[in-house]
């Protein structure tokens, strides 16, 4: 059987960490070389970190890539008989591409330009780069290898041209960031192009958080047939060596295991995508821990939960802030929600400090109602607070805001919006409780009563959620309908969503708009997010019209 032996390597890189990179790419092709391999599969941009953004306009950083690239493949020329496929950006007469080398013996065999180039949710490659797509065929021990990048494969011409130059496997490198359901559809992208070229196809993808985007890995192989021959972790750095043949066949290690697609259950996908877009983003970042807000309510302790698993206890501490309006069950579970994850917890009474701002400010306020103003108040002596605290010790604070809640406005600027990552900004409330029960079928952190009682902000007397929003089920319903699928008002109520509330939701969804502009960012995890792929202008004349 004629047969060469690919490692695949989903590396977790730093955007512009040239140096960093490079030795990340050279440790991985020593150790595929250890295991025998003839060739190392890097993922998309792997040597500047993907996505660059407008860091590809500047001529020194494409021009310090360059070099990188040279002294790697310089430091790759010991690794005798290893070819390395790295990711790169490459200028060539005026024009930059997306690009992918082969490295051999201290040479460069060729290089690859992406031709699909993705211009929609949080893509804008076509704002940096030029398409290419002319065919990067090698062979290795009688095995021919086509290079193509990320989008290829959705389209036919790439694919097809490879295995028109006599390519019978595909090595593809990616930077596909996670969402809900978004390993299925990769699977479903290589099975078509599987079936439409007849070659094997190894699916090299990034990990780690950038951003808000998170890179899952999940980095898998389909042999000829169709057959899924490997997969590997969700979430993590790894490499694996499989063995390819020359009519497409792939083999997996006998012992190595090869789950199914999206096998874990959604709530542990999104833990694991919101985990690792708080570690990353402290990590990368140079902040050593997490500050936290912790009110007792289900927010703050979902929240709190992802830290203490991204970070460890020791590099998380929360504060309590009651108010004359906190219930003592919200200042009790907040304590012990903290004793059970054995991190720092703090109290300050906010009390004193509302009243001298309500003081000071009443001269002005004379003879005018009591409103939210009051209650905002309240949220920006906390937001102060925690501010202090971050700026005291360097520790970054997180936020504790729901995508249900940024979507209508029903949080409050320089208050509990005021933070530097916003951990669950994209998860909607009903989300929110099923990652609370999921956690606790894992350790069981967080108390009973924080996941049963009714949402409150605790700002004004026996407040609840409900008083001002649509029951979350409806309103989390409508959001998706609106923001996922694009669906008009009229055509979310004729599927059955109570018209009030829909009304409701989309005037509250248009008018915070320039509230969600100065949010924090936070992890990516659903199709559509506030943020990068949601650009709606903030001064904004358009009603849709509710009727034909």
């Amino acid at each position: 059987m004629t047969a060469a032996r690919v490692a695949i390597a989903q590396l977790n890189v730093r955007v512009g960490d040239l140096a960093g990179n490079a030795t990340r790419i050279l440790d991985a092709a020593r150790q595929a070389h250890a295991q025998g391999a003839d060739v190392l599969l890097t993922t998309e941009l792997s040597l500047t970190g993907y996505p660059p953004e407008d860091l590809l306009l500047r001529p020194q950083f494409i021009a310090q890539a360059g070099q990188a690239l040279d002294a790697l493949r310089r430091d790759l020329a010991a690794l005798k008989g290893l070819y390395v496929v790295v990711g790169h950006p490459v200028l060539r007469a005026g024009h930059l591409y997306n690009a992918a080398s082969v490295l051999h013996q201290g040479d460069c065999l060729g290089v690859y330009g992406k031709r699909e180039l993705p211009n929609y949710a949080v893509f804008d490659e076509q704002r940096y780069f030029t398409s290419d797509g002319a065919p990067l065929v090698f062979e290795v021990k009688g095995v021919k290898l086509g290079v193509t990048i990320c989008e290829d494969i959705w389209f036919e011409t790439a694919p097809r041209a490879a295995a028109e130059q006599g390519a019978r496997v595909l090595l593809v490198p990616n930077a596909s960031p996670f969402n809900v359901g978004k390993q299925r559809l990769r699977a479903d992208v290589v099975a078509r192009c599987v079936r439409d070229t007849g070659c094997a196809v190894l699916y090299a993808n990034a990990v780690g958080g950038q951003d808000e985007l998170i890179f899952d890995g999940a980095s898998f192989a389909c042999d000829a047939s169709g057959r899924l021959a490997a997969r590997l972790p969700d979430f993590e750095e790894a490499l694996r060596v499989l063995t390819v043949t020359a009519e497409g066949g792939v083999q997996d290690a006998p012992d190595a295991p090869t789950p199914a697609v999206e096998a874990l259950p959604l709530e542990a996908r999104v833990w694991g995508a919101l985990k690792l877009g708080v570690r990353d983003y402290l990590g990368k970042n140079g902040f050593q821990g997490a500050i936290i807000g912790l009110s007792g309510g289900i927010d703050s302790a979902v929240v709190l939960a992802v830290a203490v698993d991204a970070l460890g206890a020791d590099r998380v501490r929360t504060v309590m802030m009651p108010s004359r309006y906190t219930a003592d069950i919200s200042t009790t579970d907040a304590a012990e929600m903290a004793r059970r994850l054995g991190v720092r917890h703090d109290d300050i009474a906010i009390g004193p400090i509302v009243d001298q701002f309500e003081a000071g400010l009443a001269p002005l306020f004379a003879g005018l109602p009591v409103d939210a103003t009051e209650e905002n108040l309240q949220a920006r002596a906390r937001g102060t607070l925690l501010m202090a605290l971050s700026n005291k010790t360097g520790w970054m604070v997180l936020t504790t805001g729901n995508k249900s809640e940024m979507a209508t406005g029903y949080c409050t600027l320089y208050g509990d919006m005021a933070g530097g990552f916003a951990v669950i900004k994209d998860v909607p409330k009903t989300l929110v409780y099923r990652l609370a029960s999921w956690r606790n079928t894992v350790g069981d952190v967080i108390p009973t009563r924080i996941i049963t009682r009714p949402p409150s902000a605790e700002l004004r007397p026996d407040q609840t959620d409900q008083d001002s929003l649509p029951p979350y089920d409806i309103l989390d319903e409508i959001l998706r309908r609106h923001m996922e699928e694009n669906e008009s008002g009229a055509d979310i109520v004729a599927a059955g969503l109570p018209a009030d509330a829909v009304e409701q939701v989309l005037r509250l969804l248009r008018i915070n708009e320039y509230k969600r502009r100065q949010a924090p960012p936070g992890p990516r995890i659903t199709p559509r997010a506030f943020g990068r792929d949601w650009r709606y202008p903030l001064v904004n004349g358009f009603r849709e019209k509710q009727t034909s």
